[in-house]
Formats: structure tokens, sequence, C-alpha cells
């Protein structure tokens, strides 16, 4: 809000559609609260769960406080109030969508005369903006998925990555819900206009539609898991079949040297010439043995 509300008292009622108050003191809204004779609710009361908290409707008025994604997919509580066909916003941060409403209402001024209508346009380019970032969530999955193309992709990151792209889908699937639900209660709403109504409907088709989206990046997400989890069970398997080769080959040539290190005065072969290489040449056979076996078997 860039007029103080000296100025705002000097012009009449009749005259507004929007007061959007962005990050500002308590005593401004106090002031507006008496100029308006609306109640503007703390942040405490903004940002709660509850359902009766977040939509009110009297006889007159129309309090629905909802969140807005930023950028970094934190989220944003916005609170909205209806009356006398006047528009007021409640937020402490910039919003995308907010700032996308103003450039429309500045390009056709004629078609948003009252605040239902602003807040109809915040909805509507809010949804496109999450369905923007829904692409750009997919657009990453994608990429995701290209770099699982072998075992050797399978590291630690990769499952990072996943999660945090779970936590993104999430954040955005919340978002949606919120708006689905404040666009629900405006449709039940006797106070909103009825030629606004069809316009609710199709923005709740598209949020809908969004839904969709959410789930099939759920899904996906939930196969590169599967598949990260395969290739890393590959990677342990692999280790493991070379230690079990490894051990089983190396165990005849161990059980001979064991033999020959025993400490008898009288050991069988022991005072031969060539005892040593003998052994040596046990302990090769042995080794080569085993190694065509498992050849054979295909297991190498």
């Amino acid at each position: 809000m860039s007029k103080d509300i000296d100025t705002l008292k000097t012009i009449p009622l009749s005259n507004f559609i929007w007061i959007d108050l962005n990050d500002v003191a308590e005593e401004v809204e106090d002031q507006l609260e008496d100029f308006l004779k609306i109640y503007i609710q703390e942040e405490e009361e903004i940002e709660e769960i509850e359902i009766s908290s977040r939509y009110i409707e009297t006889a007159d008025t129309i309090v629905a406080n909802s969140k807005f994604l930023l950028d970094n997919y934190t989220q944003e509580a916005v609170s909205f109030i209806l009356k006398n066909n006047i528009l007021v916003s409640v937020r402490s941060a910039n919003l995308k969508s907010f700032n996308e409403t103003v450039k429309k209402l500045f390009a056709n001024s004629k078609s948003y005369t009252n605040g239902y209508q602003v807040i109809a346009a915040i909805l509507e380019t809010r949804v496109e903006i999450d369905a923007d970032m829904i692409e750009d969530t997919t657009q990453e999955i994608t990429a995701l998925s290209n770099t699982l193309k072998s075992d050797s992709d399978a590291e630690e990151d990769v499952l990072i990555a996943i999660k945090n792209l779970q936590e993104k889908t999430m954040s955005i699937r919340e978002a949606i819900i919120d708006k689905q639900r404040v666009v629900s209660n405006m449709l039940k709403s006797n106070i909103f206009p009825a030629d606004l109504k069809p316009k609710l409907t199709i923005i709740i088709k598209d949020i809908n539609s969004l839904f969709e989206y959410t789930r099939f990046n759920f899904d996906r997400l939930d196969f590169l898991q599967d598949t990260f989890m395969g290739l890393v069970n590959t990677q342990q398997n692999q280790i493991i079949k070379i230690f079990t080769i490894l051990t089983v080959i190396f165990m005849p040539p161990t059980l001979i040297a064991s033999i020959y290190g025993m400490n008898f005065a009288h050991l069988p072969g022991s005072q031969m010439t060539y005892g040593f290489w003998g052994c040596i040449f046990l302990m090769v056979i042995t080794v080569v043995v085993i190694l065509f076996y498992f050849r054979w078997k295909k297991w190498l």
C-alpha cells in the first residue's frame, strides 16, 4: 500500500477495489480496520490450520486465509478480506502472483471493477504459477531419471535429489489443496457474485488437473527411488560376489599352507627336495581348477 491512511480517507470508498497490505506496521492495520470497519487477523490467526479459522463468512464479509508458494518452495500465509466490494490482502512477502495480477489490472482495468474480480484473478494467476512450478519439477525429475543409466550412477546424492523433489512436489500439492479449499468455499458462498462463479468453476477444474500432474510426479519419483535401490543392490551383490569368489578361490591354498605350516617333526613330504615347489604347484592347480569350474558354471 503506497498511500497512507489520511490520503485514503479523502477518497470515496466506492473508488476502492483492492488494498494490498504488504508487510505494513500494526499501527497502519489498526487505522485501516477503523476506516473500513473490518477485522484484520494477527499473523498467528492467519497461519492457523483449522478449517474454521481459514475461511469465515458473515452476512457481508468473507475472510479467507491461504498459503502461497515462494520461489524456494516455502509457504507464505496470506489473508484476504472481502467487504463492500473491496478486497484487502494482508501478506509479509513479495509474491509473484500479486505482481502479475497488478499487471493485469493496469492492462485491462475495465474488467476489474470490484474486489471479487481481483481475488479471482489472483487465484487464477496463482494456479498458473503452480502449474509452471509443477512443470519445472517434472523437468528436474526427467533430468534426474536420465542420469540413472547404469549402476555406476547409483550415488548417495541421487537419493537426496529424489527426496528434495518429493518435498517440492508435496509443497506444491499442499498449496493446490489449499487453493481448492478456498475456491470451493467461494463457490458455495452467498456473498460471492454469481456471475464470477463460472470462472471459479474453471479454476477448480484447472486445480483438479494439477492434482493429476502431481500424482504422476509422485509415481515417477517412487519409480526412480525403486530404480535407485535396485542399482544399489546390484552394486552390493557384485561386491559380495567378488568377495565370495575370492574366499572360495583362496580357501584350498590356505588349507594346504596351513597343513604344511604345522610344527610336526615328521610331516609327510616336508623332507622332499622339491617339497616347497610341490606345495606351490598344488596351490596353483587348485586355484585354476576352481576358476575353470566357475567359468563352466558361468558364475564369472
